[in-house]
């Protein structure tokens, strides 16, 4: 393992060639360089046997879709998360707290629904849908602040999803905001937990 000086948190088959692939792609440049490389590691990554996520992770938890930090990079900083969606759990909109951020899906399907910021009033923003897509299995894109504002659900009735998030540090806080009406959300501050 390249990083000795921070454990990983979970254990599991090709954990060495996901780490190996994340740290390279990170000193590819600036965020747009990096991304661009973190998404092709990640469609490679999630194509290759030898990387197995850990049992855990295919685990759905009733009341919340499952967020699982599986790597801290001491040396780079970055996280590598994995989260499991239950049938048609999912997001409100909401922010990375400024953090750029690669997703893949692993296993199943997700929806992604994109937002544009329009205007900010106080404590109240109004958003526009600008575009979304259903991403399937080997598929990955990236966020880049400002442009960070979306929404995610396992529009499934039956089966989960499973997908890797890789922020360029630890996420544990975001802004969600909350329909209000006619474009309107009201922002609320979240913060956000790993779950064993």
């Amino acid at each position: 393992m390249n990083d000795a000086t921070v454990a990983p948190r979970l254990d599991f088959p090709g954990q060495d060639k996901l780490v190996d692939a994340v740290d390279a792609a990170v000193v590819a440049g600036d965020e747009h360089a990096v991304t661009a490389a973190l998404r092709n590691a990640m469609c490679r990554l999630i194509r290759d046997r030898d990387v197995r996520l850990p049992e855990c992770v295919h685990e759905p938890i009733t009341d919340h879709y499952a967020r699982r930090e599986l790597y801290r990079s001491g040396a780079h900083g970055y996280s590598v998360v994995a989260m499991t969606w239950a049938p048609g759990q999912g997001t409100p909109v909401h922010d990375h707290a400024g953090l750029w951020c690669v997703e893949g899906v692993w296993h199943g399907e997700l929806e992604i629904v994109q937002y544009e910021l329009l205007e900010r009033a106080g404590d109240r923003c109004r958003f526009r849908a600008a575009g979304g897509m259903h991403a399937g299995p080997g598929s990955a894109g990236s966020l880049i602040p400002p442009h960070e504002f979306h929404t995610i659900r396992n529009a499934s009735p039956d089966g989960i999803a499973i997908s890797l998030h890789i922020y360029k540090g630890p996420m544990d806080h975001c802004t969600t905001f909350l329909p209000a009406g006619d474009e309107w959300y009201v922002r609320a501050a979240k913060t956000l937990c790993t779950d064993a």
